[in-house]
């Protein structure tokens, strides 16, 4: 077979994404925090970028040719400037003003009464961790030296439910002490507050507590240390029988054992509260539904009138200098116009959906209509990926309250009558039912099933399973309560 060169010509389509490009879906994409901490990161790094409003030397002729019209009308209309009364200086008591005026630059609060300053635990920079609290503890106890090691090295393994997360073997391979030694030490740190602290395993957790109560060899702590496998499964006549006590003692144990607390670090946990800034706003005006973009926050960016007028020619400009201005200037006008373009586009898209939903914003989650992606796209003329980019992470402050985007897509359940309801409208209806129903004799999910088939909504067992575990609600069984 011979081999031989050929030129062939040959026609295909080609997707390119250009950086640009690449960088506007990227800012489509964004949380509300997230733009603006790339916004924050552009103005420090672009130096063309600069965030205000434009200024009068921006001002084109046309516009400084008008307002020189406007100053020179409010001049024909003898408009006067108001002077103020400069004799009034005198009155003031300098000498007081002076001595209530503080030369350091502090702007500090002034208290006339101690009880008026707030307190200094309101004034502390972050809560003090479970950690913090057990060392704390530590430093007041009579431990020392290995003991105090030992102790330490215990609180390091302690997880934020207050949990200790180490075997003994393992903490007396880390500090090479005798096991008997952890073991002593750790029981001295398990009677640190919060009661049940450094515990091992749930049971352990919950006899301690019972055992600061003084009630270890009570009914509590028996059940607990011998029945406790029955008291969750709720067989609370099995454990009556066994214990040869009345079902009511039994219950009694029960209900005072639930109000113990089998996470005892919760109450030190550190978890950042997550405050949501919505996107964009929906207000009811009359009859109608107006959307506002929230534009609160986001710097308002020009470019720096420097660097404009040295592109401008009025000056000779080194070409290397000349060319990295180019560069900062597309990037910056790019960044600009992409912001523009991703407010634009979840603008339209909120109203669409605005048109979609009308009945939720009406009447409220009940009235949720089935709703995808393509739907939107097509009311808009775009691409479902771009509907799908816009909607995550934005958030709509609405009258029936905040919502995230994506919370008005919903796919669709048959009714009896031939019509679709959204899944979000029959979880609201199972959580309803759940919180009607007979604690001492919750429904079960087919029981469930039937609610909601008389109520007009066709759906299987398995789905109402589904929805009520999205939910975080648990089983019929789990559920039951005996007293």
């Amino acid at each position: 077979m011979a081999l031989e060169i050929r030129q062939q010509l040959k026609l295909s389509q080609q997707l390119v994404m250009t950086p640009q490009l690449q960088q506007a879906i990227k800012l489509l994409q964004l949380s509300r925090m997230e733009l603006m901490d790339v916004v924050r990161t552009e103005l420090e790094e672009n130096p063309v970028l600069e965030e205000g409003q434009e200024t009068a030397d921006e001002k084109t002729p046309a516009e400084e040719e008008q307002d020189a019209e406007v100053s020179a009308e409010q001049a024909q209309d003898g408009v006067k400037e108001v002077e103020g009364d400069r004799d009034g200086m005198s009155d003031i008591d300098w000498k007081t003003y002076l001595e209530s005026y503080s030369l350091g630059g502090s702007t500090a609060d002034s208290y006339e009464d101690d009880e008026d300053r707030p307190s200094y635990e309101n004034l502390l920079t972050r809560k003090p961790t479970l950690s913090d609290h057990l060392l704390w503890q530590l430093n007041l106890s009579r431990l020392e030296n290995q003991d105090r090691a030992i102790a330490t090295e215990i609180i390091g393994n302690v997880d934020d439910d207050g949990y200790l997360q180490a075997s003994v073997e393992e903490l007396a391979a880390q500090t090479g002490c005798d096991p008997r030694d952890i073991a002593r030490v750790l029981a001295v740190v398990q009677d640190f507050d919060p009661p049940g602290v450094a515990s091992r395993n749930l049971q352990e957790c919950l006899l301690k507590q019972v055992d600061q109560l003084g009630m270890s060899d009570d009914l509590v702590g028996i059940i607990l240390r011998d029945h406790l496998e029955d008291l969750e499964n709720r067989r609370y006549q099995a454990i009556a029988r066994s214990l040869q006590v009345s079902l009511d003692e039994v219950f009694g144990v029960a209900k005072f054992i639930s109000a113990l607390d089998p996470r005892p670090g919760s109450q030190f946990g550190q978890e950042d509260v997550h405050y949501i800034i919505p996107d964009i706003f929906v207000y009811k005006v009359s009859d109608e539904y107006v959307v506002v973009l929230n534009d609160e926050g986001l710097p308002n960016l020009r470019i720096n009138s420097f660097y404009r007028n040295a592109l401008s020619g009025s000056a000779p400009l080194d070409e290397k200098a000349g060319e990295y201005i180019q560069e900062k200037l597309r990037g910056a006008l790019w960044l600009i116009k992409s912001i523009h373009q991703r407010q634009r586009t979840i603008y339209r898209v909120t109203k669409s959906i605005v048109k979609f939903q009308r009945d939720f914003f009406d009447r409220g989650v009940d009235h949720l209509k089935p709703l995808v992606l393509r739907d939107v796209a097509e009311d808009i003329e775009m691409h479902e990926s771009t509907v799908s980019r816009v909607t995550t992470n934005k958030y709509v402050q609405t009258p029936q309250g905040l919502f995230e985007l994506k919370y008005f897509f919903n796919s669709g359940i048959s009714t009896t009558e031939g019509d679709s309801v959204a899944s979000e409208s029959v979880k609201s209806k199972i959580k309803e039912i759940i919180a009607a129903e007979n604690s001492r004799k919750p429904h079960s999910d087919q029981k469930i099933v039937d609610i909601l088939h008389d109520q007009g909504i066709d759906i299987a067992r398995r789905t109402v399973t589904k929805y009520r575990e999205m939910l975080g609600v648990g089983s019929s069984t789990q559920r039951k309560r005996l007293f």
